[in-house]
Parts: C-alpha cells; sequence; structure tokens
C-alpha cells in the first residue's frame, strides 16, 4: 500500500513538473509605435524602470542602454541580460504586453522558455498591473537596438530551461503583493515597493544552494559582488538605529550622517534609480524598513552610542608610529574627522559606520580601494587608494580602524581579504 501511495505521489509530482515545464509561445506583433502610448503611462514605467535599476541590468559596460549582454554572477556560472530594448530580431519588439506581462510575472518568456531567476521576476510577480502595463510601455519607447543574446556559461544540466519548472514549483510564491491588513497605508506602500519593483531582497537576502532567496532569513545581509549588502533586519550592525529620517535621507540622497554615504551598487540605486522617485515613495521605503530593523526599539540607546563614537574623535593622538596609525593618519584622518557635536555626513565619523562594525571587511576594503562617488556625481567625494596602498598596507589600516573605532571582534586573515577584492589592474609590488 505504502509503495502505491508512493509511485502515484512521484507520478503526480511528474505530472505536475511537466505541465510547468510546457509553456505555449505567445504570437508576435507588430511593433507598436511610440506615440500609441499615453505620455502620462510612459513616464511612470520611466520612473519604476530607474527604480528597479533595469538599465543597471540590462546594459553591458559602455553599450547602449537596454541592450543587455551584462554578466550576472549566479554563483553557478554567469547569465548575461538580454535585450529589451524594441527591437524586432533580438529585442522585445514584437512582444505583446500579454507576453511581457507573463515574463513579470511567471518568468517564461514569450516562446514559451522558462526564464532564470537571475531575472527577479519573484518580486516582479508582485506589481499590480497598472505598473506592468507602464513598464511595457515604457521599454517599447525605448531607442531600439541590435544585439543578439550571448550564450550563458551554467553548465550542464543547469542550463536546461525546462528544469526551472522545478525550480519555481519549490522557491516561486505566485502571486500578486498582498497588503498587511495590521499596518497603515504607507508601511504598504513601501513593502510593496521593497517587495516589487525595487527587489531590495535580492541584494540583501542571504541564498540558498539552490540560489533562491532564503525565506527563514529576509533582509539578513548577503554577499553581493565582492562587496556585502548589509542586513536591513534587526541584525544590521551599525551601532546607531536606522531610524526612518536616517533611511530616508540615505535613500533619496545617498548620506546619512549617522550612518556613512552610500558606495559601490547602492551608489547606483540611489543616483540613478530612486532619484525619480517621488517623496512619499522613498518616505514608504523608510517606514517600511524601520519597522523590519525594529529602530524603534533600540531608540534608548542612540545617545550612549553617539558619546562613545563622539569619544573615539581623538584616539589618534600619539600613535603615529603604530602600524596602521600612521596610514590612517596619512590618508584619513584630514577627511574622517569633525570637532562637531554631531557627525557630519561629509566627514563621516568610522566609528559609526556600519562597514566598520560588520561581521565581513568587504564594505570597508572596497571603499578604501575604489572610492566613493566621483567628480561631478552627487554627495561627498573619496578617492580610491588601490594604486597608492598595498594589499598590506590596506589590511594594516582595516585592523588599526576596526580596533579603534568599533568593539568588535578583529577581522580574520586581512590580506587575504584584501587580495580578492582588488582589482587584477591595481596590483601593487
Amino acid at each position: 500500500m505504502l509503495k502505491r501511495l508512493l509511485v502515484a505521489t512521484v507520478g503526480l509530482l511528474l505530472v505536475g513538473c511537466v505541465g510547468l515545464t510546457w509553456r505555449s509561445a505567445m504570437a508576435p506583433i507588430a511593433p507598436p509605435t511610440a506615440d500609441s502610448f499615453e505620455p502620462a503611462r510612459v513616464a511612470l514605467g520611466g520612473r519604476l524602470a530607474a527604480a528597479g535599476n533595469c538599465a543597471g541590468c540590462h546594459t553591458a559596460p559602455g553599450g547602449p542602454a537596454y541592450g543587455g549582454g551584462l554578466g550576472l554572477e549566479t554563483g553557478f556560472g554567469l547569465a548575461f541580460s538580454t535585450n529589451i530594448s524594441p527591437d524586432s530580431a533580438t529585442g522585445i519588439g514584437t512582444w505583446s504586453e500579454a507576453a511581457f506581462a507573463r515574463a513579470m510575472r511567471e518568468g517564461v518568456s514569450r516562446d514559451g522558455s522558462h526564464l532564470l531567476p537571475a531575472f527577479p521576476y519573484t518580486h516582479f510577480a508582485r506589481l499590480t498591473d497598472r505598473d506592468v502595463q507602464a513598464l511595457y510601455a515604457f521599454f517599447m519607447t525605448r531607442r531600439a537596438v541590435v544585439a543578439p543574446d550571448r550564450v550563458n556559461t551554467l553548465p550542464f544540466p543547469l542550463n536546461v530551461r525546462a528544469l526551472q519548472a522545478g525550480w519555481k514549483l519549490l522557491y516561486f510564491d505566485r502571486g500578486p503583493f498582498r497588503p498587511a491588513p495590521s499596518k497603515d497605508e504607507a508601511w504598504n506602500r513601501g513593502a510593496y515597493l521593497a517587495e516589487g519593483i525595487t527587489h531590495c531582497a535580492a541584494c540583501h537576502t542571504p541564498r540558498n544552494r539552490a540560489g533562491a532567496e532564503r525565506h527563514d532569513a529576509p533582509y539578513a545581509g548577503a554577499p553581493y559582488d565582492g562587496w556585502q549588502a548589509p542586513a536591513l533586519s534587526a541584525a544590521n550592525p551599525a551601532p546607531m538605529p536606522w531610524t526612518q529620517q536616517d533611511l530616508y535621507d540615505y535613500l533619496r540622497t545617498g548620506e546619512s550622517a549617522l550612518h556613512g554615504v552610500a558606495a559601490g551598487a547602492m551608489a547606483g540605486v540611489v543616483h540613478a534609480g530612486l532619484v525619480g522617485l517621488p517623496d512619499d515613495d522613498v518616505q514608504a521605503l523608510a517606514r517600511y524598513f524601520a519597522d523590519l530593523n525594529g529602530s524603534a526599539a533600540r531608540a534608548p540607546d542612540a545617545a550612549s552610542a553617539l558619546a562613545r563614537a563622539a569619544s573615539r574623535r581623538g584616539i589618534d593622538a600619539g600613535q603615529e608610529t603604530t602600524p596602521g596609525a600612521n596610514l590612517y593618519l596619512a590618508a584619513c584622518a584630514s577627511c574622517h574627522y569633525s570637532s562637531a557635536s554631531r557627525p557630519q555626513s561629509a566627514q563621516a565619523g568610522l566609528a559609526l559606520s556600519t562597514s566598520v562594525t560588520a561581521d565581513d571587511p568587504g564594505n570597508f576594503i572596497q571603499t578604501v580601494l575604489q572610492g566613493i562617488g566621483s567628480a561631478g556625481t552627487p554627495g561627498p567625494y573619496m578617492p580610491g587608494f588601490a594604486a597608492a596602498l598595498t594589499d598590506d598596507d590596506i589590511a594594516l589600516l582595516a585592523a588599526y580602524v576596526r580596533r579603534t573605532r568599533s568593539d568588535r571582534s578583529p577581522w580574520a586573515d586581512l590580506p587575504s581579504a584584501v587580495a580578492t577584492r582588488r582589482p587584477p589592474s591595481t596590483h601593487l609590488p
């Protein structure tokens, strides 16, 4: 009896997988003209596309916008982004709105093949009809780019698209965004944006061995391209709580006096993506994450954390010959110091920096190597020191800052951590 039940269960699963695997192609259409879309709908789609960083993923370095070709590291090999410009031969010019909506909500291409989850349809499935329609209008009114898809480097059998149906069966939570009845409108708007178009969890949530976001650790932080996307939950190691105002300042301007400046990929998210969202939406995101990280519960400890950070301002005096201290005094102290009663974002106090208090030294190392911003971009400018400091120099500097600006245990194996993150073209003797 048990054997028959097992056979029947396996049979049903196989039938279900076959049903999920096979998806019909959707008929091509004649490319719609740009003037067939309402300007207001196109404008909304543009704001959403920016907030979702669509150009960031669907544009190769130095390539035309939305032409695809960017290699996305999946942990199993490179998945190259596709051409989403309205070119008829190599883009989505012949896709109907229904085909576009199916790709966004189900991860299925117009030809019926399953899309890889490197394309975050698991988040875009949450979008409303209005927002999907606006995105379609925006992309179909961009400049058409002739750019054939590049071949992914995923090994067999991970490159078999049909097997993605099984992945979806296990890890894809289908359906639109569901508001939380116990939360107010602003919170739910922030949750809708975060879980949908801005897909914050795609970077800030760790993944399991199958490459799916771990639902048991939402927003708990995860490695990303040599950086560490910090936890957005109560697990965030920042000395000061990330209040709604701090989050708003950071997401709106890329700067928070009590936390520092957006760097790495997050700088692009802020300055090229969220910049197009209205203030109410940025406030909604800030409200959502301030509630998620429990900042209100940490408020009573904020004053003492700020006082501890201020007490470390003069800690470098008399340490000129200490390994690491001499580097800090020569390269960092002139900017990372302020005698003001409260920190200033343009002269960030490192004792409040998440990159200094984090478990992983990656963000501190990357910031020293690459710098922050550049001339002509918003926010303060910090040059990169990849061409001036050796791996051992940066390791000594990191160890010194960690020891003097935080109460956390020392980072382990810093020279190796620096070496793995240094761009090959900047290796020093």
